[in-house]
């Protein structure tokens, strides 16, 4: 991989890891179309996805500084409830990384993974045309029951091609939360997840910088942070305006180029 596949799959994952399109399958697509060395996939997604988290904290300092800050309070508080939610929503991701980890990183070198994409895009626009045509909310505040079902949406967006920004975005609409709770939750809790995941990558020795010329490693985590700084400031911007269908028309495109491409 050089300097410039890797930024440009920096910039693949900063965008689409916010905007509601598949990060997991655009990165995907994109590897195919640059021809990237499989070999190579495992320590470079780790960086851009460390690359996304740091984009995530800087975008969101202030609402994660007073998360924190309410924490510590000795009375039981409104902080003190979301961090809860945010636990709840992460009991089915967990599941599913325990039980299901290998089949779906078995999946990624499947030769039917476009295919596979393909479909998945087209169930992530399904959701994200329901939920613009969803009723307007009555909640201002998620429940834990809706964190718990926001959850199991992003434990079934482990599949590759359905969108976990989307997903969950989705799904809290469809719920009838509040357009900027939803989006704000839906980032923050896919924190502590991303986080797990790289610790056990890092620690069962899948991370190795030797497999890859750093200044490329370095290139693409840039790359990645810049654009998912601003990825992340866009979206939040847009799912307060509710403007989800533009997306939904695209990942129904994207999805149906990748199954005829794998097809002909």
């Amino acid at each position: 991989m050089d300097t410039l596949q890797a930024v440009i799959l920096g910039i693949v994952q900063g965008l689409t890891e916010f905007l509601p399109v598949s990060s997991s399958g655009h990165l995907q697509l994109a590897k195919e179309l640059l021809d990237v060395d499989i070999a190579e996939n495992l320590t470079f997604d780790i960086t851009l996805h460390a690359a996304t988290v740091l984009s995530t904290i800087v975008v969101l300092w202030s609402e994660i500084r007073r998360l924190v800050v309410g924490v510590f309070s000795r009375k039981f508080n409104e902080e003190q409830a979301m961090v809860l939610k945010i636990i709840v929503s992460m009991i089915p991701i967990g599941i599913v990384g325990l039980l299901l980890r290998d089949k779906i990183d078995e999946m990624l070198s499947s030769p039917y993974i476009m295919i596979i994409v393909g479909a998945m895009l087209l169930l992530t626009a399904a959701l994200l045309a329901f939920a613009y045509y969803a009723k307007p909310r009555i909640k201002e505040r998620i429940s834990y029951r809706d964190a718990f079902i926001i959850g199991v949406a992003q434990a079934a967006a482990s599949m590759p091609g359905l969108s976990r920004s989307g997903t969950t975005i989705a799904t809290g609409l469809l719920l009838r939360n509040k357009r900027s709770s939803v989006a704000t939750f839906s980032f923050l809790m896919v924190l502590a997840p991303i986080l797990g995941e790289m610790l056990l990558q890092i620690v069962g020795g899948e991370f190795s910088a030797a497999d890859i010329d750093t200044t490329a490693l370095a290139a693409g985590f840039a790359a990645s942070f810049i654009v998912g700084c601003i990825a992340c400031k866009f979206m939040i911007e847009i799912v307060k305006r509710g403007k989800l269908i533009w997306f939904a028309a695209y990942c129904a495109a994207v999805g149906a180029t990748a199954i005829l491409s794998y097809i002909f």
